[in-house]
């Protein structure tokens, strides 16, 4: 196996692992803290459930097919419904951060009609829909527009895009996955631009006993954060767009190892997101830290538990060897 390989399988492993273990821990936090499940928090956890379900079929998919498996090895329904899977999860993974944004852009830009626009019922709308389109345009390859092919550079079952497939790589390219990810970086760009003008002149937090000034270090870190949220998009879905784009209107063949990275940068996002869009605020960080704090009482609680139990096996044993008949001779050597 050649060692571009051997690394592209690790790299695919380490992000399984990760996006696993990852979306797995906010799944466990929004179900052990109620105060997380907002108005909007069907937003999250439709991303979360996307990442998570990338990271148990797709890279593990991938993981298989480098190391020489064969069920994905060939243009076959298997590896048809793989394809689909993964355009699927992609496109509704993206769409969820997409209204994410749209949910802190609001929130922030307009806080006095954020609550009439954004309920419970219009959230999981909005869930439904996202759901609905991506599932159709999924299945665009199955009803004869494009279709789907095994990419042997990337070890998966993917859209084949081409000049052959113009109209429908552009359809995917540029609506279902340019134009959520500029919408997002707009947002971003807003959020940050309203962020910095509040920072300039500061603001009065007020409470049920006192308001109080807050400086400008809390609104830089919270930049800080909206600007890495952006930048890290950009940075994985660039380089497969470029290809991608390339495909289409040049037909040029593309070095295996820089398809294997763009194509591993795009999982990568699996997880990133749960880190820079959920864990990386301050409501999450907490609920955390209590879930860690109950987890090591629950850990010396059991410890405790188990002491008396070793003591009333050791009484029981020196009991045994008491008994009449158990004595035991001990012999001296000289």
């Amino acid at each position: 196996m050649h060692v571009s390989s051997v690394l592209y399988a690790v790299l695919l492993v380490t992000t399984c692992l990760a996006s696993v273990s990852t979306n797995a821990l906010l799944l466990v936090l929004f179900a052990t803290h109620l105060k997380l499940r907002t108005e909007t928090w069907a937003l999250t956890l439709s991303l979360t459930i996307c990442d998570m379900m990338l990271g148990l079929t797709i890279v593990p998919a991938g993981v298989y097919s480098s190391c020489g498996g064969g069920l994905f090895t060939e243009d076959t329904t298997a590896c048809r419904l793989a394809a689909f899977l993964f355009v699927l999860l992609q496109l509704a993974s993206l769409h969820s951060l997409t209204w994410m944004t749209i949910d802190k852009f609001t929130e922030i830009c307009f806080p006095l009609h954020y609550a009439q626009l954004f309920t419970s019922h219009r959230t999981w709308l909005i869930i439904a829909c996202v759901w609905v389109y991506c599932t159709v345009q999924a299945s665009f390859p199955f009803m004869g527009l494009g279709y789907y092919a095994y990419n042997g550079n990337a070890s998966l079952c993917m859209p084949s895009l081409g000049s052959s497939t113009k109209a429908y790589s552009l359809l995917l390219l540029i609506l279902g996955m340019s134009t959520p990810l500029m919408t997002v970086c707009a947002l971003y760009i807003a959020i940050v631009h309203v962020a910095k003008r509040q920072a300039r002149r500061g603001t009065f937090m007020c409470n049920e006993q006192h308001c109080y000034y807050v400086p400008i270090r809390p609104y830089f870190r919270n930049t800080v954060l909206l600007v890495a949220s952006a930048a890290y998009l950009l940075v994985c879905w660039t380089p497969y767009l470029t290809i991608s784009f390339m495909d289409i209107f040049h037909d040029e063949d593309i070095p295996s190892l820089v398809e294997k990275i763009s194509i591993w940068l795009v999982l990568l996002t699996s997880v990133l997101n749960p880190w820079l869009n959920s864990l990386g605020q301050k409501k999450y960080r907490t609920a955390l830290q209590e879930t860690w704090k109950k987890f090591k009482q629950i850990c010396v609680h059991v410890e405790q538990n188990q002491l008396p139990l070793q003591r009333e096996t050791h009484i029981c044993l020196r009991s045994q060897l008491t008994l009449p008949g158990n004595t035991t001779q001990t012999t001296v050597h000289t």
